[in-house]
Formats: structure tokens, C-alpha cells, sequence
């Protein structure tokens, strides 16, 4: 059995009921990406990936955790940091957090701005996000400085209790890191190509898009977005179980 549906010429187009004409439709139909840049639409399909991979690594944390006869290292104490002469459980990791939560507000203005054509104040909020991600990135490498000289983890060992602690930890860590880091290198490009201009006038080059859309710097958003919530994930799981 099948059904009619309306096309451009105004004749009736016969489609199959049920999932083939779903099938159907949307593998003709355009209305759904019409106005989507492939550039927007590539960013999900690789956040889509992503999103697989860091559960993958998320999912085998928590198996090898709950499965390990080894007694699993308290987080608040490996990651506490002294200050006065205390120690104060997750400081270090909780400031970590909220900055890089404060940049996901800083990128989202820079998009708003951006569709506004406001060059000056996308250029600086970029830059504020950048600055925030180094930040990260920074505080980052201090604790994996702290945990190896201090501490003696290694990703093959860990004196504190389980030896799968530092594999999982360095490999989870690490690979949020590397993406802050990639990100970090194109909000800076990005933003050069706002503040010269080259979105406007649609110069040839790198990470472009098209005359007088700042789609580029939205694209920028969902990327830098998606490192912020799967690190809320990690913080959750990793830190605070």
C-alpha cells in the first residue's frame, strides 16, 4: 500500500507506507539539510564519533572498577591539594570545573556576537575562551606533575592501591586534554580570521565559510560545548565516585 505526498511540480509522488517510506522520503528530500552548512553538519557526524569513543573509555573505567579485587585509591584524597598547611579534598579539580564551564559562557557569546557581525567583541571572546582552555590545560598538567612526582602514578602502576588507577586515569584525562588543547589552537585561529576580517570578505583559506556568515564560529561552539559536557561526565564519574 502506499501513499501521496506533494512535490515542486504540484504531481502527486507515490511512497511506500511504514519505514520504507520513511526511508523513502528522507533519502530524497532535502528539507531537513536544506539549509544546513556542510561544515555544521560534519562537526555532529565527528561529535557523534566522539561521543561513542569517550563512552567506550567511560564504560571500561567503571567495569575495571568495579571489577578490580584491589582497593580503588580515594579521589579526594589523591587529588586533594595542600593549601595552609591542609589538604582540601578536589580544590584543584573543582576550579578546574568552573573554568572550564565559564568558558562554554564566554564561546557562547562569542556565536551571538558572531551572527551579529560584531567583530571586536567575537575577537575577544574568543580570545577569553582560549585563555580559559590554556587555563585548563595548564592546571591540567599540574596535577599529572603532582600525581607522577609526588604521588609515583604511573600508567603501568600505582602505589596507592589498584594498578589499573594511573591507565585509566592518564588515558581518560589525557584524552579530554588533547581536545581542550586542538580547541584551544582553533578558537585562536578563528578568532585572527574574525579580527582580520576574512570571514566578512570571504578570503580564501583555512576555516573561511561563507562571505558574511560566521557560521565557522558556531561550528567552534558545538565543538568547544561537547569537550565542556563530557568533561562534567568525567568530573562525575571519575572524581566524585
Amino acid at each position: 500500500m502506499t501513499q501521496a505526498i506533494g512535490t515542486s511540480t504540484g504531481q502527486p509522488l507515490a511512497l511506500p507506507e511504514g519505514i520504507q517510506g520513511i526511508v523513502a522520503d528522507w533519502s530524497s528530500d532535502q528539507r531537513a539539510f536544506k539549509n544546513v552548512p556542510w561544515g555544521k553538519a560534519m562537526m555532529w557526524i565527528f561529535l557523534l564519533s566522539d561521543t561513542f569513543i569517550f563512552s567506550c573509555f567511560l564504560i571500561s573505567y567503571m567495569t575495571v572498577r568495579m571489577s578490580t579485587t584491589e582497593p580503588w585509591p580515594n579521589p579526594s584524597e589523591v587529588f586533594g591539594l595542600e593549601l595552609f598547611g591542609k589538604s582540601i579534598p578536589l580544590l584543584l579539580i573543582a576550579i578546574m570545573t568552573f573554568v572550564l564551564i565559564s568558558s562554554s559562557g564566554t564561546m557562547a557569546m562569542a556565536v551571538k556576537f558572531g551572527y551579529e557581525k560584531n567583530r571586536r567583541m567575537t575577537f575577544i571572546l574568543l580570545l577569553c575562551t582560549a585563555a580559559l582552555g590554556a587555563t585548563f590545560v595548564g592546571m591540567q598538567a599540574f596535577e599529572w606533575t603532582k600525581l607522577i612526582l609526588h604521588e609515583g602514578i604511573r600508567p603501568w602502576g600505582n602505589p596507592l592501591g589498584a594498578a589499573q588507577f594511573g591507565s585509566v586515569f592518564f588515558m581518560i584525562t589525557g584524552f579530554h586534554g588533547t581536545h581542550v588543547s586542538i580547541g584551544v589552537i582553533f578558537l585562536l585561529i578563528t578568532a585572527t580570521k574574525v579580527i582580520r576580517g576574512d570571514l566578512d570578505h570571504e578570503r580564501p583559506g583555512f576555516m573561511t565559510g561563507r562571505k558574511g556568515k560566521y557560521e565557522i564560529v558556531e561550528i567552534m561552539g558545538l565543538y568547544w560545548h561537547f569537550v565542556d559536557l563530557v568533561w562534567v561526565f568525567i568530573f562525575a564519574v571519575f572524581y566524585l565516585w
